[in-house]
């Protein structure tokens, strides 16, 4: 046993002292933490409309089947416009009992119908609309305008917020007397596609000739990354 301790220790002592050193943490490097943002702005190209059609009635299959009505003529107004069957989206169907008095008691159903048309000509949301409310639509969720493809301007927020924290990275290396010696780490948070309002947009009322004015506006894309680069002394690596 005694021969045995001996051994590990005489081992221990002769292994080389830069085994151990390897093994001791090692001081972070000297760095500068910065953030950049960027902001791109990006015409829409793609719209969708949402219709609503509500109806209410005594009984739950009168208000359901007075509501299904008005939704199909809807679909055909649309359809006639040229727009494509898969474009077109029943996306929402609710019946709820309407109540009144105390206790409450139901006194109506209401039926409502949500329809959702897609549209990749902007110049047809109005003509959308105006079909849509001639043919029983009594509510006008919104329309939501977008891009079909927003790689190219997702990749240019992106460019811009790093080249924004690199300029700032470069001030204070100037202002600290010190150097930027490369990146040691660099993340994003993500970019971001954000109508800017939500189109502006009036509905008519029934029965009136004056079409619907629809104005897309524009689209902010915004990009935010964190990069660290390591820092040091001019003349030094």
């Amino acid at each position: 046993m005694r021969f045995t301790t001996l051994l590990i220790a005489f081992i221990v002592s002769t292994m080389p002292a830069s085994l151990f050193a390897q093994q001791a943490p090692q001081p972070a490097p000297p760095s500068i933490v910065v953030t950049g943002s960027a902001q791109v702005e990006a015409q829409p190209d793609q719209a969708t409309v949402r219709l609503g059609v509500v109806r209410q009635a005594s009984a739950a299959q009168a208000a359901q089947d007075q509501a299904n009505v008005a939704s199909k003529e809807i679909l055909a107004v649309i359809g006639k416009l040229g727009i494509p069957p898969q474009k077109i989206q029943t996306s929402r169907l609710t019946l709820t009992p309407n109540y009144r008095g105390d206790p409450p008691k139901i006194v109506a159903y209401s039926a409502s119908n949500i329809i959702a048309i897609e549209l990749d000509d902007l110049a047809r949301v109005g003509p959308v609309i105006d079909a849509g409310l001639t043919a029983g639509a009594n509510q006008l969720e919104g329309v939501r305008f977008r891009l079909k493809n927003d790689i190219a301007v997702r990749e240019r927020a992106l460019r811009d917020a790093v080249m924004e924290a690199r300029r700032k990275a470069e001030v204070i290396a100037e202002a600290l007397g010190v150097r930027l010696a490369g990146v040691l780490e660099v993340s994003d948070s993500g970019v971001f596609v954000a109508e800017r309002g939500q189109g502006q947009f009036v509905a008519r009322a029934a029965g009136l000739a004056a079409d619907t004015p629809v104005s897309p506006g524009e689209l902010d894309v915004n990009a935010n990354v964190t990069v660290r680069y390591r820092v040091s002394e001019p003349g030094k690596n």
